[in-house]
């Protein structure tokens, strides 16, 4: 009497083997090409981080850290002791002081986008040479809308400050938009306030400012 061997053959195991690698590598490749359509969906680097720094996008968090990627709809954020730099497109570099967030909302290369932040001291420097870009920075104090320029916005001097280093950017707050130029900046004490009158900042104030993000 014959009787069944519950033990499988050599071509059955190799097979489930088989079947067994194929599923994985199928795995793998899926992963992988995941993470290939993440990374082209990328809008900028972190060129330089020093300190605590991460972002946050759909309840994920991760550190960033030089070469990290940057995504639209990223919330980044600083630590008391960090810097970052971040490089949007090919030529708009954005500044983060310590306790900064900013969101980045929405970003096309050479064309512009739109930033928010909360909280912290922020530079913006848009290379002249790439020519003008359409950038808004918006905060609870206002929206600073930009067309290719070099400028501060954070706290400064115990208020809410923007400076312009270099071009022309509009400020609105309050119902009243100012044009700065080169050179000059303004204040909102607290947000929905009217900014003050713009004016020149003195040496050592416009110099703190910039120098926060450094």
């Amino acid at each position: 009497m014959k009787t069944l061997s519950t033990r499988p053959s050599q071509r059955s195991s190799a097979s489930l083997l088989a079947d067994r690698r194929s599923f994985l590598g199928g795995l793998a490749c899926a992963s992988a090409c995941a993470s290939a359509a993440f990374a082209a969906g990328s809008v900028g680097l972190v060129e330089t981080s020093v300190g605590e720094a991460n972002a946050q996008i759909r309840g994920a968090t991760r550190p960033l850290t030089a070469g990290a990627d940057i995504f639209v709809g990223d919330l980044v954020s600083t630590s008391a002791t960090a810097r970052l730099v971040m490089l949007l497109g090919s030529a708009t570099r954005v500044r983060l002081g310590s306790n900064t967030r900013l969101r980045v909302d929405k970003f096309l290369a050479n064309a512009g986008g739109e930033l928010t932040f909360d909280s912290g001291p922020v530079v913006v420097d848009h290379d002249e040479k790439a020519g003008p870009i359409d950038l808004r920075l918006r905060s609870p104090f206002g929206l600073i809308a930009v067309r290719g320029t070099r400028f501060f916005a954070g706290p400064s001097n115990g208020t809410f400050g923007v400076f312009v280093e270099r071009g022309i950017v509009d400020f609105t707050a309050g119902g009243v938009t100012l044009r700065l130029t080169a050179g000059e900046g303004t204040d909102v004490k607290r947000p929905g306030d009217k900014p003050s009158a713009m004016r020149r900042w003195p040496f050592e104030r416009a110099n703190d400012a910039m120098l926060s993000t450094y």
